[in-house]
């Protein structure tokens, strides 16, 4: 181990290593930094003194990439603090421990059993993350505790890369440490003979998994578990290895699976307390909702196989989570807290040949860590010196991992897509990681298509993180995402004779009681998918981190190969330059990384120059420049600003170094002044005891020559008798003294408990205020990013509506235009129907004068006949006549 700056480096040896010991803890406790060896304690009582003297609230921030250490590192911190801050006496010499210390420790074999796994880098990879709070009492002693967990990996309860294994507890379970157990769980001790748990390797080199079974049920006992509450863990577990051994066949010709054999469901029935028949038929055919009715639905192969693993991996998520909360409930005892120390152990940065959905919520969390340390490394830290008003140079580091963070998690980043996708109908994968190119490809700086390498499968899509690119392919995002569970079988489980897995499935009874009776599925817990709640608990744990003071431990892979004693420099070098401790050494050694305020300075260091500081008011930065420039130090180690007097690294050291020395000098004379005072009183004792040695010589011998005086027999005889009177009065008066004593004792002794006990209510709404005020705040951020966005919106939609409504302006002018064209045309048209009118009339009119004309014509023609028919008859009678003439 070695200090960069203000955080501590470790490196994974890969061996055990002779440096926990009682006797390296009382090496380091109390001690200063810069008075040991750098060391995982000395950062730990750093935390624990700060504490103390700040009082405020501290955490240590254990992180790096997988298999650098990180769960080792935590469990020896939790043992330092369980060691140095104990509230109880030693436990007697043979005798089980029940100390509230212990029980801390040994918190953490059984979350490794149940949360830890063996993965391509890592034997005992964390698969979950957890962030233990410490709490302290006011004086300093361990109050209890309590565990936050974070995204277990469900996945690997039913899958498992060839080089890896399934959680501990399935290999411990078959090994041959408890018989009695195998027997009640119906399993053998061969692991291998259980899909669910023989997909990857069955041992681990340097492990006995027996031992280790051992140790946790011994973990089991001092956490003060029952003997039904293991027994019932154990075959909740066993049921899982049984379910995924269950077979299964497709009907010829039909969409409906049916059971080949029956053996595995009956041993998965007989441990989890329900009917073989029932758990059978909900699996085949559930119970689903169709309108306001519900159906059985017949299943294929497929479906019940997927349904199995679906509610494989619900039983041990929820069992877990009930594991977490047994053991807090054990480690809150209820004694009185004021400050708490936070530990986070998070599994660490990962990339492997697959990559999944759980590889990007574990890089995610890594990547906000990241930007924790960076903003407080180098953006706050520069922020201060600006405030102060020292002058001071910007450096920008490059480290500001904000772009990666939003293209996860902002709106249309890739968790938002994901939620978005899970909701929309018929949405696949597919539909995914095309919505995904079309917002991001070519248009993010962190976002690309991978190219895979000759051999490897070719992944969907690659992000560009602080610790390098990774690919990701995106199989089954949606399904992991939602999480959804055959409902009819969880309702049997919430009915089971074991009561363990009726108290986990109790929600979905609720859930589906409550959608029986209104025929609206209740919108509960079970209805957010999981992406949603890891953004959620990351919020709420980056606010709690934020109101503490951080302790960083960077953890460092030193080689592949997992072998002490070989070291790859350009491996370690590239994890430094991620990790941001290069950089951190740079602003240390450039910056001012100490500081405090002047009034501390002046009462802490005035005893280096009291002749510096005049008598009576002296302002404390004044009075803070006076005592530096009497101790002669150098004006490049330090700076003055508004508030606050800052010092290079190691300077704050030389000047505790300084106080110690004069304060040495100050406790060597006043331990000779007070010796010389002892000597001199006890002198002056011993003179007055020769005195009084002559004096008591002296009445002794007039006591042997008055005792046999008869007046003086007689006085010595009567004297008790009168005394007897004043001893009872005597008597009375310290009765009652000692009655009024014991009253205003009670009475005060009740305002006291009364005081400590609104004391502690107080604490207690004061901290549950603070959450809620932290979780308000979160969701303030949530609220006013949506209402940013709403904001955007409405000035799209407003810019929209003017728009159409300059469009429909436009459109009504051309309307009236054509309306003022269509009224002309329509008078016109009325003027041309009345010419035609006129013209129909003068038409008719001359028709009529064309017909009467006719009839004249016709009459005239008429007549011309008449009149020819006689002129042609008298012409005949002319020439008759002619010719009779």
């Amino acid at each position: 181990m070695t200090y960069s700056g203000l955080f501590c480096v470790a490196i994974n040896p890969y061996k055990r290593l002779s440096i926990y010991t009682m006797k390296v803890v009382l090496m380091y406790r109390g001690k200063k930094r810069t008075e040991v060896p750098p060391h995982l304690y000395a950062i730990s009582d750093n935390a624990y003194s700060n504490m103390l003297r700040e009082r405020e609230n501290q955490s240590m921030l254990i992180t790096g990439e997988s298999g650098a250490g990180k769960t080792e590192n935590t469990k020896k911190v939790i043992q330092y603090f369980a060691l140095v801050a104990a509230a109880s006496a030693k436990k007697e010499e043979g005798k089980k421990s029940m100390t509230l210390e212990d029980q801390i420790v040994q918190s953490n074999p059984v979350l490794e059993a149940f949360g830890n796994a063996k993965t391509s880098r890592n034997n005992n990879s964390s698969r979950f993350g957890k962030f233990i709070r410490i709490h302290f009492g006011s004086s300093g002693k361990i109050a209890g505790a309590d565990i936050e967990v974070y995204l277990l990996e469900k996945a690997r309860v039913i899958f498992q890369q060839p080089a890896e294994r399934n959680y501990h507890i399935f290999y411990q379970m078959c090994s041959t440490a408890f018989p009695d157990i195998q027997k009640e769980c119906l399993i053998s001790t061969d692991p291998g003979k259980y899909h669910y748990v023989a997909q990857g390797m069955l041992t681990i080199d340097n492990v006995d998994d027996a031992e280790e079974m051992r140790i946790t049920d011994e973990a089991f006992d001092i956490l003060g578990f029952t003997k039904e509450e293991k027994l019932n863990m154990y075959k909740c577990t066993a049921a899982i290895m049984h379910f995924g051994n269950s077979q299964w066949k497709q009907r010829p010709r039909e969409e409906q699976a049916e059971a080949e054999g029956t053996e595995d469901c009956e041993k998965v029935a007989h441990l989890l307390g329900v009917e073989a028949a029932e758990l059978i038929k909900g699996l085949l055919k559930p119970r689903i909702k169709v309108g306001n009715e519900f159906v059985n639905k017949g299943q294929n192969k497929d479906q019940v196989v997927n349904s199995i693993g679906a509610l494989s991996k619900s039983i041990y998520s929820r069992m877990f989570n009930w594991l977490v909360d047994r053991v807090n409930t054990t480690l809150d005892v209820k004694a009185k807290r004021q400050y708490f120390i936070g530990v986070l152990d998070i599994a660490g940065f990962e990339i492997f040949d697959f990559n999944g959905f759980e590889q990007l919520c574990i890089n995610y969390t890594n990547e906000r860590l990241q930007q924790f340390f960076n903003h407080h490394m180098f953006v706050l830290e520069q922020e201060e010196y600006k405030k102060e008003g020292i002058q001071w140079e910007f450096i920008d580091f490059g480290m500001d991992l904000q772009a990666c963070i939003d293209l996860i998690e902002k709106p249309m980043g890739i968790l938002s897509i994901l939620e978005e996708e899970c909701i929309v109908p018929k949405a696949t994968d597919k539909t995914f990681v095309e919505k995904l190119y079309n917002n991001h490809l070519g248009k993010h700086p962190q976002f690309g298509k991978p190219r895979p390498a000759k051999g490897k499968a070719e992944a969907n899509f690659e992000i560009h993180h602080y610790a390098g690119s990774v690919p990701y392919t995106a199989t089954g995002w949606l399904e992991k995402n939602k999480d959804p569970i055959n409902t009819t079988v969880a309702t049997l489980f919430s009915k089971s004779k074991n009561a363990m897995l009726c108290n986990l499935f109790a929600d979905v009874a609720e859930e589906e009681g409550s959608s029986a009776k209104t025929g609206v599925k209740k919108k509960g817990g079970s209805m957010q998918t999981i992406s949603a709640t890891h953004r959620e608990q990351l919020n709420k744990l980056m606010s709690n981190l934020k109101q503490t003071h951080p302790h960083f431990v960077r953890c460092i892979i030193p080689n592949e190969i997992k072998t002490g004693g070989v070291l790859d420099s350009h491996l370690v070098l590239h994890q430094l330059h991620c990790n941001g401790v290069l950089e951190g050494i740079r602003i240390c050694r450039k910056g001012f990384p100490n500081r405090m305020i002047y009034s501390e300075f002046k009462q802490r260091y005035s005893i280096l120059a009291p002749n510096a500081i005049p008598k009576g008011f002296v302002d404390a930065k004044k009075a803070t420049e006076n005592i530096l420039k009497e101790v002669q130090l150098s004006d490049e180690l330090y700076r003055c600003g508004t508030t606050k007097v800052f010092f290079k690294a190691g300077v704050l050291g030389q000047l505790e170094d300084m106080r110690d020395g004069a304060l040495s000098k100050i406790i060597a004379t006043l331990q000779g002044q007070i010796r010389g005072y002892i000597m001199r009183k006890e002198y002056k004792k011993m003179l007055e005891q020769r005195i009084a040695l002559s004096v008591l010589q002296r009445n002794v011998r007039k006591y042997l020559s008055l005792r046999n005086w008869p007046w003086w027999k007689l006085y010595t005889k009567v004297k008790p008798l009168l005394s007897i009177a004043r001893q009872e009065e005597d008597m009375k008066k310290l009765e009652d003294e000692y009655k009024a004593l014991k009253e205003a004792f009670e009475k005060e002794e009740k305002l006291r408990k009364d005081t400590e006990e609104s004391n502690a209510k107080l604490i207690k709404e004061k901290n549950d205020m603070y959450l809620q005020m932290e979780s308000e705040r979160t969701n303030a951020a949530g609220v006013e990013e949506r209402l940013s966005r709403l904001v955007t919106q409405k000035a799209d939609l407003e810019q929209q509506i003017k728009d159409m409504e300059d469009r429909i302006n436009e459109e009504e002018e051309a309307s009236s235009e054509l309306n003022n064209k269509r009224k002309k045309l329509e008078h016109d048209i009325d003027g041309l129907k009345k010419d035609l009118d006129d013209m129909r009339l003068n038409l008719q009119k001359s028709e009529n004068e064309c017909k009467t004309r006719d009839n004249q014509i016709h009459t005239l023609q008429d007549e011309m006949a008449q009149q020819d028919e006689t002129i042609a008859k008298l012409t005949r009678e002319r020439k008759r006549l002619e010719e009779q003439n």
